[in-house]
């Protein structure tokens, strides 16, 4: 029997700095940032939304959050806007504090009131920093069908990459026995996935009880899961597919080297699941003589007079003759007129010396 979904509250969390990929959040919301070419890190999320028939999104937004309102455009590219309900922008409020947001735990706790007042029974909390499909409609079902107090949806990766993540351990039938949140050794190659979903009244209780006690209110795995580990009604769902978490500068650059692949894990152009977008009206490509390009992606706009291999340009790239760019991001508007490799161009910037990444991509901006 398919348990009942009842009202379904998606909050995606798009307010943090993006500490770890700056110079390219110096002056942009990290969901801002460009991604593949065409995209931004925030039509992930929200396309996944509405794929999975999540027809009630807020996104709170607080850093640089000019850069990101004009793309989400009342949330009429994934089909959001409407009359009742729909898409919201949730903008920066203080409530008792002062200052930005803490985390995603202080975020939803300032505007606690404002989420009361909707009534949701279920709360789908999502952040803007990976790169992935799924459909939200399982996971529900799936926390439904368990009673979960929370369900959080996990995959595996390196015990490095699990350093700056949150890790679980799980016994046999999914449920999480234990969380550590950026463990220095992690103990679990299982991670979250920065996708939650939580019965909205347990929620909604436990950040008022914990901010009572004095207990710290920033992301949820300083104080909040473990607190619901603890009460025993936790599970997991398991991400069945790609995820890349693209908070720094080498995963971010790592991500779109993946999508180069001769078959990507992560398939842009899925015709059933395709990524949504507000994308500007350029015309195609020019590939000029006597150019050549090697498994890339050119994006619309593009003039490419040099040598691209395994790159990714973004709209309106210019790559003077001459010029060779491999293992590359190069983001819209740019003019590259000197040899990149291994390295990450800035919107709108002019790559006028040569960029050569090491232990990290060189970042050109």
């Amino acid at each position: 029997m398919r348990a009942r979904r009842g009202r379904v509250l998606a909050l995606v969390v798009a307010g943090g700095e993006g500490e770890r990929l700056k110079p390219l959040t110096e002056e942009r919301a990290k969901p801002a940032l460009p991604f593949g070419g065409v995209y931004r890190l925030i039509d992930f999320p929200l396309s996944n939304c509405h794929h999975s028939r999540v027809s009630d999104v807020w996104v709170i937004q607080q850093y640089e959050a000019h850069t990101l309102s004009e793309h989400l455009a009342n949330g009429r590219p994934w089909d959001l806007d409407r009359t009742w309900g729909g898409f919201r922008v949730v903008h920066p409020t203080t409530g008792d504090e002062s200052g930005f947001y803490k985390g995603n735990a202080d975020a939803i706790n300032r505007n606690r009131t404002a989420i009361e007042r909707f009534d949701p029974e279920v709360l789908l909390v999502l952040s803007a920093d990976g790169v992935y499909k799924l459909d939200y409609a399982g996971v529900l079902e799936h926390h439904l069908e368990r009673e979960a107090e929370a369900t959080v949806v996990t995959t595996t990766t390196s015990r490095e990459e699990a350093s700056r993540l949150g890790t679980v351990t799980v016994d046999g039938d999914g449920l999480v026995t234990d969380f550590e949140y950026k463990p220095d050794e992690p103990r679990s190659e299982t991670v979250t996935t920065e996708v939650f979903v939580y019965d909205a009244q347990v929620l909604l209780r436990s950040l008022a009880e914990l901010e009572e006690a004095g207990e710290e209110l920033s992301d949820f795995g300083h104080s909040l899961l473990p607190r619901l580990v603890e009460r025993g009604k936790t599970w997991t769902y398991d991400l069945d597919g790609y995820w890349q978490d693209v908070g720094t500068l080498e995963s971010y650059w790592r991500a779109h080297m993946d999508l180069l692949e001769p078959e990507p894990d992560l398939q842009l152009d899925d015709a059933e699941w395709p990524i949504l977008t507000r994308a500007s009206q350029r015309p195609p490509a020019r590939v000029e003589q006597p150019a050549s390009v090697e498994a890339s992606l050119i994006s619309p706009g593009c003039i490419v007079r040099g040598k691209v291999t395994r790159s990714v340009l973004g709209p309106g790239v210019i790559v003077d003759e001459g010029v060779s760019v491999i293992d590359s991001v190069v983001l819209g508007r740019s003019r590259v007129s000197a040899n990149l490799e291994r390295a990450i161009v800035d919107l709108g910037a002019d790559a006028e010396q040569a960029a050569v990444g090491a232990d990290e991509p060189a970042v050109v901006t």
